[in-house]
């Protein structure tokens, strides 16, 4: 059914529908030609009402993680992929505007070190996740070793792996296992994992790109080395799909959000973390018959200083 969007609310079930159909819980038949990087409702959300869910949204964020935090059973991950200009670091910053950041840990995987390449490739994320009770957020990622290191064989070749070892597409199909069954035992030990790829498109990439060049107080997020990655466009999203399709599952799903707008791909991202946290059915530490006995002698004391 069409809806205004001038005066037509928009229902939590609207909003379920359209991280519905961002989430990917299975690779078979995965597609990302199929994935909007535009607004794929434009008749039932506009900038305004996006930002005024989104603020909601946040709110309600909190209030899960505050409960999170005081459970301490689960922890949460959230992965975050793109192309150059998407809109990753803007989107951590709305989307976690509200928490206690004393729960949050942000982790940007940049370029590894030779400590990390002394080790596994899985080495150095498996020494950033979040403790129990907290959320983890990874931008960029363990992925990366398969996406940038995919397309520039020149990165696979400075991990100094054995030569027996590497060669042919069987390579990277034994690494997206390897990443598979890592999320896998993640879930089995208590922490939940999201994967977000937001999808820009080459246009709007280009368009940013454009505004970085133009406005003196963006240069700064304009490098070089942007334009010979997007060169390499098609290598890449040929290698992000057959990533999703191999990793996605229902326990850690992929998320293909729309990112030509920001205020859509913001709400995506938080409405999704809000439904996963609601889906572990989180409570509030429950105070024992003995401790809970003591708070009238504890009264009594506070009240006679």
């Amino acid at each position: 059914m069409a809806h205004d969007s001038d005066d037509a609310p928009v229902s939590p079930d609207d909003i379920r529908d359209l991280v519905a159909r961002c989430r990917v819980s299975s690779g078979k038949h995965f597609r990302l030609a199929r994935h909007a990087t535009g607004n794929p409702v434009p008749d039932l959300l506009d900038k305004a009402k996006g930002q005024a869910l989104l603020k909601r949204g946040i709110a309600e964020l909190s209030g899960l993680q505050e409960t999170l935090y005081a459970s301490s059973t689960w922890s949460l991950l959230l992965v975050f992929q793109a192309m150059d200009a998407a809109g990753k670091d803007s989107t951590i910053k709305h989307v976690m505007t509200g928490v206690n950041p004393q729960g949050v840990a942000v982790t940007s995987f940049k370029q590894p070190g030779p400590e990390d390449l002394a080790h596994d490739f899985l080495w150095r994320v498996t020494r950033a996740l979040p403790a129990r009770g907290t959320i983890g957020i990874f931008n960029r990622s363990h992925y990366e070793e398969v996406l940038v290191a995919r397309v520039h064989p020149e990165i696979l070749a400075a991990q100094r792996l054995p030569p027996p070892l590497t060669g042919g597409k069987g390579f990277w199909d034994d690494r997206l296992q390897d990443i598979a069954g890592f999320e896998r035992h993640l879930g089995r030990s208590g922490t939940r994992v999201l994967k977000f790829f937001l999808h820009v498109g080459r246009d709007e990439q280009k368009s940013r790109f454009l505004d970085r060049l133009d406005e003196p107080d963006k240069n700064w997020k304009f490098s070089p080395s942007d334009l010979k990655e997007r060169s390499r466009w098609d290598d890449y999203m040929a290698a992000y799909e057959e990533a999703i399709a191999a990793t996605a599952t229902a326990d850690a799903p992929w998320f293909v959000v729309p990112a030509d707008h920001k205020w859509l791909m913001r709400l995506i991202v938080v409405a999704a973390v809000v439904e996963a946290l609601r889906d572990l059915d989180l409570q509030a530490p429950v105070v024992s018959d003995a401790v809970e006995a003591s708070f009238a002698e504890a009264r009594a004391a506070l009240e006679a200083e």
